[in-house]
């Protein structure tokens, strides 16, 4: 958008220094034409992000995952009339009947009073579900929406100050996490508590991202950035 500006800008002052000469020729005019052309087609194209967003991730464990997944999905009805839009479920990789998963939320107050609502500990207990649901509220400031990957890890700390916080992460840049077989997927805030962060990647090489959390390097980087305590990783399949 800049550049074409500028390329506007150019030909305005042309043609008023030429006020009142001769019109350039069809060669000229073909010339100006394509210089155009080739100055719009080198804007580099933005990324593909989807819009900031709110989200809530609900973990719990389940006596048996293929038992739970049809009365989950039975009820998405309620949950559509709530605002929630299913995300992602997913399946602990250490142990696949705890479960995770991800509800975008349109109507924050909708979505709190129904899962204060005891229906649905009620639905819970009938499908299976064991241990009491942790339910974590976000807001997503970067999502990729082209996520495909079958496995993600999920990476949650507090931070002194976000923003020298992001200076940082940002500062080792999407290209380093890559060559650790880390894709970067969200990047979300607590709701409750702005300064805990929470970040979704896509896992290219399994062998990599485990030695990446435990990298040294990390471990700096972490600590440049001002992480405060212990960092929590996850690592889920996606569930069909």
């Amino acid at each position: 958008m800049k550049s074409t500006g500028i390329a506007l800008l150019m030909m305005l002052s042309f043609a008023a220094c030429n006020n009142g000469e001769e019109k350039t020729n069809s060669s000229s005019s073909t010339d100006s034409t394509s210089l155009k052309a080739d100055t719009v087609a080198a804007v580099p194209e933005a990324p593909k992000l989807a819009a900031p967003f709110d989200v809530v991730e609900i973990t719990h464990r389940v006596k048996d995952y293929d038992k739970w997944r049809p009365g989950f999905n039975s009820d998405s009805t309620a949950r559509k009339a709530n605002g929630l839009g299913e995300l992602a479920v997913c399946r602990s990789i250490d142990n696949p009947n705890n479960v995770l998963v991800a509800l975008k939320v349109s109507d924050m107050e909708k979505a709190k009073a129904f899962a204060a609502d005891p229906r649905l500990k009620d639905v819970m207990e009938k499908n299976g579900v064991i241990s009491k649901p942790t339910m974590n509220y976000f807001h997503v400031i970067r999502f990729k929406p082209d996520s495909n990957e079958k496995q993600l890890v999920l990476v949650t700390h507090k931070v002194k100050d976000f923003a020298a916080w992001l200076k940082v992460f940002d500062g080792e840049g999407s290209s380093t996490r890559a060559s650790n077989g880390l894709v970067d997927v969200a990047l979300s805030r607590g709701i409750a508590d702005s300064n805990l962060v929470h970040l979704v990647f896509d896992i290219k090489d399994m062998a990599k991202a485990k030695a990446r959390m435990k990298d040294p390097a990390l471990k700096k980087l972490m600590t440049d950035g001002g992480v405060i305590g212990t960092p929590k990783f996850e690592f889920y399949n996606i569930a069909d």
